[in-house]
């Protein structure tokens, strides 16, 4: 018997009208590498497959409409999806009910974001050209409230223990906020263990948003629940997802 979808709470204070849920790799049909809850039709997985997962994750988190899957890009742009399809962009924004924010990863952060009142919900994906670039800045701005309302969740990642970059990408990171030196550690020769989780939480603040849960996850050493693209190349993708039932 084929297993259910199993799924990570986002464990944060949102407002009861929000709905929020992160997918593992586990309760669905791929074939390897994708096994088996991939939901992304970009990696070469079977696209019969792909659309059983789909119909599966809409049905199993009883969601209001299909996810508004981006095509994403690693770059800045926030789609808002009251204003139709959401086409090429890194985020996306929705003051309405029953519109599902979404985005795809294996490795890069996803970060869901509402507002204290529930009237606004998005959802960013950012690697780490991302955040250098203010897509979570721009995904704030974007939902069009005070900063100092708005309440983030960081989902599953590559852990700070995992990620070895090069020193381009601290050089760019620390070009921008002189206090992200604090976010990285010295690696093998000249390259630097970073951690996305802190870098996020430092382009948060900058923005102005201080109500921030989550992380702490790897999805390169959990190799059960998560796939990771470092760890395996080619692979399939979760989804972070958040709505608004508007009641």
């Amino acid at each position: 018997m084929a297993r259910e979808p199993v799924f990570l709470p986002a464990d944060w204070s949102a407002p009861a009208n929000v709905s929020a849920a992160v997918t593992t790799r586990v309760g669905g049909v791929s074939e390897p590498p994708f096994d088996s809850f991939n939901l992304a039709r970009h990696v070469g997985d079977a696209p019969g497959a792909v659309a059983e997962n789909r119909r599966r994750l809409v049905e199993a988190l009883g969601l209001p409409a299909e996810p508004a899957w981006l095509e994403q890009v690693h770059g800045t742009r926030v789609a808002d999806l009251d204003c139709g399809a959401p086409g090429r962009a890194d985020a996306c924004v929705s003051r309405g009910a029953g519109r599902v924010c979404a985005v795809l990863t294996a490795d890069c952060l996803p970060v869901l974001f509402c507002d204290r009142a529930g009237s606004v919900v998005a959802a960013a994906h950012a690697g780490w050209r991302g955040l250098v670039g203010g897509v979570l800045e721009a995904t704030v701005a974007a939902m069009g409230v005070p900063a100092e309302d708005v309440l983030a969740w960081l989902g599953p990642a590559i852990g700070p223990a995992s990620f070895e970059v090069g020193s381009e990408v601290r050089d760019a990171f620390l070009e921008r906020d002189g206090a992200a030196s604090e976010c990285f550690r010295p690696g093998r020769g000249d390259r630097w263990w970073a951690d996305l989780y802190a870098l996020a939480r430092l382009r948060l603040a900058a923005a102005g948003v201080g109500r921030v849960s989550g992380g702490g996850f790897d999805t390169v050493a959990d190799a059960g629940r998560f796939f990771s693209y470092r760890r395996d190349g080619r692979t399939g993708r979760m989804a972070s997802l958040i709505w608004s039932t508007g009641i």
